[in-house]
C-alpha cells in the first residue's frame, strides 16, 4: 500500500499534446508550427468568405437607392430629409478594388442592430482609374447624404482601396469638414507591393509605394479634423509590408488596431472586427477608447 502511494507521488501527471510539443520541440520550431497553423486557418476562412462573397456579389452591383422619409411630401421641392436623432451621424461604407457594397452585408447588419439608422453604401465603378476622381465622387455623395439627413458630419468605414479613397477625400479635398471618424480596414496607406502583374491598372499603380497619390498623402496636413482608426492584420497577404495598413502621419489624429488570426477579406466580415469598428465610431474619443489589438483567432 505504501509502495502504491509512493508510486503515485513519483508518477508525473499525464501531459497534453501541447505540453508534449513544448517539451520535445525547440521553441523556434514550435512557433513556426503555430504560425503555419494560424495561416492555414486564415486561408481556409478567406476561401470560405470569397465563396460567399461571389454568391452575394450580384446583389450589390446596383447602386443603393437613398431612403425616402415617409414624412416627405410630393410637393416639396427640397431633398427629402430623414428624422434627425442625437448622435445619429450617417455611416458611409466604401468597398475595395473590384468589389461592391455587398461586402458590407454583415457589418451593416451589426451597425444597424446597435442603433445606427443612417447607413449608406457607395459603389464606385471597377473601371475607375483615379483615386482622386473616386474621392470627388465620395465627396458629392457625402454632401447629398448630409443634406438629406440634416446632419453636419458623417463617419466612413473603408475597406482596402475604399479607405485610401476616403483618406484622400478627407486629407486632400477638404473632407475633414464633413468626416468625423474614418475607419480603414486593410488599407495600404503607405502603398503595397503585392501582385506586380496588376500594375497594368492605373489605380493599382496609385496604390504602390512612392506613387503620386501616396506621396500626396504623406505631405503635411496641418489642422486635419478627422480622427483615423486603422485596422491592420498580421495575416493580411495583400499588404506588403503588413504595417502599410497603419495610419502613420505626424499631423493626423490616428490610432491603429492590430487584428490577429484573419486575412484581408475577413476584415469587413468578422464579428469581432465589427464590434471594435462600432466602438470606434460610437465612442467620444476613439484614440483612447478603441482597443489597440483585436484577437479573433
Amino acid at each position: 500500500m505504501a509502495a502504491a502511494r509512493l508510486l503515485g507521488i513519483l508518477r508525473p501527471p499525464p501531459l497534453s499534446l501541447s505540453e508534449w510539443a513544448r517539451l520535445l520541440l525547440p521553441e523556434w520550431t514550435l512557433r513556426r508550427l503555430l504560425a503555419s497553423s494560424a495561416l492555414v486557418k486564415a486561408n481556409v476562412l478567406e476561401l470560405a468568405i470569397l465563396t460567399g462573397h461571389v454568391l452575394l456579389y450580384p446583389s450589390g452591383m446596383i447602386q443603393e437607392r437613398p431612403h425616402i422619409s415617409p414624412t416627405a411630401t410630393d410637393s416639396s421641392q427640397d431633398p427629402p430629409r430623414l428624422p434627425v436623432g442625437p448622435h445619429d451621424r450617417p455611416v458611409v461604407l466604401l468597398h475595395g478594388f473590384v468589389d461592391n457594397r455587398s461586402v458590407f452585408v454583415l457589418l451593416r447588419r451589426a451597425l444597424a442592430r446597435h442603433g445606427r439608422r443612417h447607413l449608406a453604401s457607395l459603389n464606385y465603378s471597377p473601371l475607375t482609374c483615379d483615386i482622386r476622381e473616386a474621392a470627388r465622387l465620395l465627396g458629392a455623395h457625402v454632401e447629398e447624404l448630409c443634406e438629406r439627413t440634416g446632419q453636419r458630419e458623417v463617419d466612413i468605414v473603408g475597406h482596402s482601396l475604399g479607405g485610401l479613397i476616403a483618406r484622400y477625400y478627407v486629407q486632400r479635398q477638404g473632407g475633414d469638414a464633413r468626416v468625423r471618424t474614418l475607419v480603414t480596414l486593410g488599407t495600404p496607406h503607405g502603398g503595397t507591393r503585392v501582385v506586380p502583374a496588376m500594375d497594368a491598372h492605373p489605380i493599382v499603380r496609385q496604390m504602390r509605394p512612392g506613387s503620386e497619390v501616396i506621396t500626396e498623402l504623406a505631405a503635411p496636413a496641418p489642422g486635419c479634423r478627422t480622427r483615423f482608426v486603422g485596422f491592420w492584420s498580421d495575416l493580411d497577404q495583400l499588404m506588403s509590408p503588413l504595417e502599410t495598413a497603419c495610419v502613420d502621419h505626424p499631423d493626423l489624429h490616428a490610432h491603429n488596431v492590430r487584428v490577429s488570426g484573419i486575412g484581408h477579406l475577413a476584415l469587413p466580415v468578422h464579428p469581432s472586427v465589427a464590434t471594435v469598428v462600432r466602438q470606434a465610431i460610437d465612442d467620444a474619443d476613439a484614440q483612447t477608447s478603441t482597443p489597440g489589438a483585436a484577437s479573433v483567432a
